[in-house]
């Protein structure tokens, strides 16, 4: 398994479940992904050398956990050699990689979504405003960590976040940006496994952006989640998969770069019913962790049985129907700038509290747990619906001693509201 967050450590404590596994490595893992697998040193980014410690420990299956080295073309060249992966291509994680080749695609697909304009320069950016209502949303083309998206709610606020993208604010990323129609409605996350043609959901969620109390301060790479969501109904899933997630497959598949492994929509539920506003190519980051939780099937399989093609008989997976919501503990400073170093104690009380607690950007130094990353634990919690699950949740977050450490205190709240008939 390659990663090393709080989305790798999920996938790893679900995998080691799986009967069929016999023995798991990740790179570069985490010291919580440590208790499931054996840590080894690769560098992703030289696929040959991947390559070759897959062939030298006989490795059946690789599973892309992050969306940069499938951006890079891990996933194609382990499949030039032969060796089974759950990712897409390097094409066909385009689809994350750059916003404005999903936009236009949905364009020629017919996908619900936003009204866009793609822009090369910051002249054709701040021109294109004009044919917009504020707000208006503006994104970097390319991978920013969750961040590369501005909601302007003035047009100064979408001029300056032109400038800086195009200025280098986001690097590499913000060499081309997507101008957006701003969409009113409420946000969920809809998952489905395919194997370039066949499609199988895999769950609904609902995440939290910002970084503060109330969905305030800037956009983070999520601050906690909670799965399913509700508010997609059985009736707007269907629509999702008949609408959003099959068109997409088959469009890929037609113009010769098929989609295997996961693929994420994040959704804007509008007036007018669904409408995508991004894809992510790989499970969301905390989005996964409540996946898993939920998951009562052999993972394991089912990732074999996509990347092997062989998803045509394959049901829908089993998840528990409780509801299962992480809340994000992040380092001071973050989204910003993150302070490292900050000591991390009482784990194991916290968990006693009936949690699960995912590593994200934590390292062990001179034997003690510290931070080392912006988001840093995921404490995790099943409950019979989002209230009860919240409550477990924020009892372990209160146990845990976690030097710098914040979170938000209100993850759950539109779901929470609903069971209160508010």
């Amino acid at each position: 398994m390659i990663g090393s967050g709080g989305r790798e450590h999920a996938l790893a404590w679900k995998l080691a479940q799986s009967p069929s596994l016999e023995k798991l490595y990740a790179t570069p893992g985490n010291p919580g992904i440590a208790q499931h697998a054996e840590l080894v040193e690769l560098d992703v980014t030289d696929h040959a050398a991947v390559i070759l410690f897959c062939g030298e420990r006989d490795i059946d299956l690789v599973v892309v956990g992050p969306e940069a080295p499938l951006v890079d073309g891990l996933a194609e060249s382990l499949r030039i050699a032969e060796i089974f992966v759950f990712g897409p291509d390097k094409a066909a994680a385009q689809l994350e990689g750059s916003k404005g080749f999903t936009k236009d695609l949905c364009a020629r697909a017919d996908i619900p979504t936003a009204g866009y304009v793609r822009a090369t320069s910051a002249a054709d950016a701040l021109a294109a405003l004009d044919g917009f209502a504020i707000p208006v949303v503006i994104k970097a083309d390319g991978l920013a960590a969750g961040k590369g998206v501005i909601i302007a709610e003035t047009r100064d606020e979408a001029e300056a976040a032109i400038t800086d993208m195009f200025d280098g604010s986001f690097g590499e990323a913000g060499a081309a940006v997507v101008v957006e129609e701003f969409l009113t409605g409420e946000e969920a996350s809809f998952f489905a496994i395919t194997d370039g043609v066949n499609v199988v959901p895999f769950g609904t969620a609902q995440d939290h952006k910002r970084v503060g109390d109330g969905d305030i301060g800037p956009n983070t790479g999520g601050m906690g989640a909670y799965s399913p969501a509700p508010v997609l109904t059985e009736e707007l899933q269907q629509r999702v998969m008949d609408e959003i997630i099959k068109p997409t497959v088959a469009a890929m598949a037609a113009d010769g770069m098929p989609y295997s492994g996961v693929l994420f929509a994040g959704l804007m539920l509008t007036e007018t019913g669904p409408q995508l506003i991004e894809y992510n190519a790989r499970f969301g980051d905390p989005e996964c962790q409540v996946l898993m939780m939920r998951l009562e099937d052999d993972l394991a399989k089912l990732m074999m049985r996509t990347a092997r093609g062989d998803l045509a008989q394959t049901s829908a997976p089993a998840f528990s129907a409780e509801t299962a919501l992480t809340v994000v503990m992040a380092a001071k400073g973050y989204p910003a700038t993150p302070e490292k170093g900050g000591k991390i104690q009482n784990l194991g009380r916290a968990e006693r509290e009936g949690a699960k607690i995912f590593h994200a950007g934590t390292a062990e130094v001179d034997g003690a747990l510290v931070a080392n990353g912006g988001r840093v634990l995921n404490v995790t919690a099943l409950g019979a619906n989002a209230t009860e699950a919240q409550a477990k949740a924020y009892a372990a977050v209160d146990q845990i001693d976690f030097e710098g450490g914040f979170c938000r205190r209100d993850i759950g709240w539109r779901e929470v509201a609903r069971e209160a008939g508010e």
